[in-house]
Formats: C-alpha cells, structure tokens, sequence
C-alpha cells in the first residue's frame, strides 16, 4: 500500500510538516540530515532524531498491526 504520511514538528516559531509516500523513508531521513547540517537553518540534529524517532514508532505499530 503506498498512501501518504506525514510527520510534524513545532520548535518555537517554527512548523516543519514533512509530507512523503511510503516506501520513501530513506528520502526523508536524508532531507532531516540535509537540513540539520545546514549551518543557516534553525532544524538540528536534535529534531532529526526526533522525527527519524516518530517515523520509526509509526512503522513499528503498522507492523504489529498488520502481524496481528
């Protein structure tokens, strides 16, 4: 099944929404470290654990549900 996902982050003023199809795991993870190494960018490395965390919480639940 290839449905769309998001995952989010509130830190201070800003909002990152982050939109990808399923499968597409890799690509995201690669664009939190692009935006985490940008020294202009106000994403660290910190939010990149985070949402690389929230992601891999929501695959481990889609695979207890579907192994149950």
């Amino acid at each position: 099944m290839n449905t769309t996902r998001q995952l989010s982050l509130v830190k201070g003023h800003h909002r990152y929404v982050f939109r990808y199809r399923s499968g597409r795991e890799p690509d995201i993870i690669a664009a939190f470290a692009s935006m985490a190494s940008d020294p202009g960018s106000d994403f660290d490395w910190f939010d990149a654990a985070v949402l690389s965390y929230q992601m891999g919480r929501r695959l481990e639940m889609e695979l207890e549900t579907t192994t149950t």
